[in-house]
This record gives C-alpha cells, sequence and structure tokens, in this order.
C-alpha cells in the first residue's frame, strides 16, 4: 500500500502538546518502513527520533483516499543516506478514511476568500460547517462576483483544542451559491482542492474535535 516517495505525516501521541513531522518514505518492507529524517512542521527544523518513540503516521494512498496507523521508531540506518527505521502494521490494520467519509460539523471558522485572477475584492468571512473536504461560507451582503464553478484561494485559521493556531492556504472550487430558507443569507459551499497531506490530516483532526464537543454539549458533559 505505502510506497517509495509517499510523503508521511508523523504526529507525536505521548506528549501533551501536539507535534507534526513530514518525511518521506525511502524503502519498503512488510514490517517497516525507512524513512529521510523528518522535518517539524512549526519550525522546519529536522527532528531526531529516538528509539521507541511512539507517533500516529497518515499518509495519501494512490486512491486518494487518507490511511492512518500506530508506528514506533525501531532503529537507524545509513544505506545508501541516514534514515529512520519505523514499524509499519499489515494493510488490513490500516484505517481507511475515503472522501465521503469526512466528518462535516457546524463550526464558525475565521475564512479569507482570495481570487485568482481579480474577479472580485478579496473579502473576510466565516465558514458555518467544515470538513477535511470543503466548507459552507456566509457572503457579504455586498459580495455579488462569485460564482459556481469559480476557483478561489481560501485562507483558514484552525484554532485547536490543544491551543494551537494552524494558519491554511488552500484552492477550492465554489460548488453553489445559495440562500438560507427563511432569511435573507447568501452562502457558498466550497470544495477544497489539491490539499497536502499535512492540511488533510489538520482539517480531519479540528472536525473530529468539533465533533466531539457538540456531542459533549447535547449529553451535557
Amino acid at each position: 500500500m505505502i510506497k517509495i516517495g509517499d510523503v508521511l505525516i508523523l504526529e507525536s501521541v505521548a506528549e501533551k502538546e501536539v507535534h507534526q513531522y513530514k518525511c518521506k518514505v525511502t524503502e519498503t518492507f512488510p514490517d517497516r518502513i525507512y524513512i529521510d529524517y523528518p522535518v517539524d512542521q512549526n519550525t522546519g527544523r529536522t527532528v531526531f527520533l529516538m528509539n521507541g518513540m511512539q507517533f500516529k503516521a497518515s499518509f495519501i494512498g494512490k486512491d486518494g483516499s487518507l490511511y492512518l496507523f500506530d508506528t514506533e521508531v525501531k532503529g537507524k540506518a545509513r544505506d545508501p543516506i541516514p534514515m529512520i527505521v519505523l514499524s509499519y502494521p499489515e494493510e488490513k490494520r490500516l484505517v481507511r478514511i475515503q472522501r465521503r467519509q469526512y466528518v462535516r460539523v457546524e463550526a464558525s471558522v475565521d475564512i479569507a476568500i482570495h481570487p485568482l485572477h481579480g474577479e472580485f475584492s478579496p473579502f473576510a468571512t466565516m465558514t458555518t460547517d467544515i470538513s477535511a473536504g470543503g466548507a459552507a461560507i456566509v457572503l457579504p451582503e455586498e459580495q455579488m462576483n462569485l460564482a459556481p464553478e469559480m476557483i478561489v484561494e481560501a485562507w483558514l485559521v484552525l484554532h485547536m483544542k490543544s491551543g494551537e493556531f494552524h494558519y491554511m492556504k488552500v484552492p477550492a472550487k465554489v460548488v453553489r451559491i445559495f440562500e438560507v430558507e427563511g432569511s435573507y443569507v447568501r452562502k457558498a459551499s466550497l470544495q477544497f482542492l489539491d490539499m497536502t497531506p499535512q492540511e488533510r490530516v489538520l482539517l480531519i483532526r479540528y472536525s473530529f474535535e468539533k465533533q466531539l464537543e457538540i456531542r459533549k454539549k447535547v449529553e451535557g458533559i
């Protein structure tokens, strides 16, 4: 399933503060994989991992689905370049998340919409729901130039439960524009395009955090 050249995102599981590291797969075996030295997504610095460290790992498969698995640092290798050895489970133990399985949750996320070719003036607004595949946004009253099928640039700010802020800039397609029933509020539905694996993982994690938060409020926990 996983192949040489795939981008792998490692998320620390043993620390209160969440860290994400990006690396590439350099060798594959049935029970282990080799990666180059990962880079911290926040600092941009190379990270040196110790034997026994455990991570949540994710990558995008050739079918476009997101795959998740638990892994542990097993050692290091130096042929032909310095590499890190990670455990790799049987394929049946990989968790597959297809696009249609992306959780859409109600969430007010700060978002700015920019044109690619000057079709309209950039504007800031809020989402009303979001998932790893797209979002619905409220359109300002004066915004009349946005149209279905238009490709735009979406700038988002994700406030994670850990207190982290993640800033994302992703291309998106305007799927449709509609008026909320019983009001004069207009919305646009966006489909996110060409996201990196780490951006997809962030949005999935954010969506699940919001889903859990909503569930706790409903259940009065």
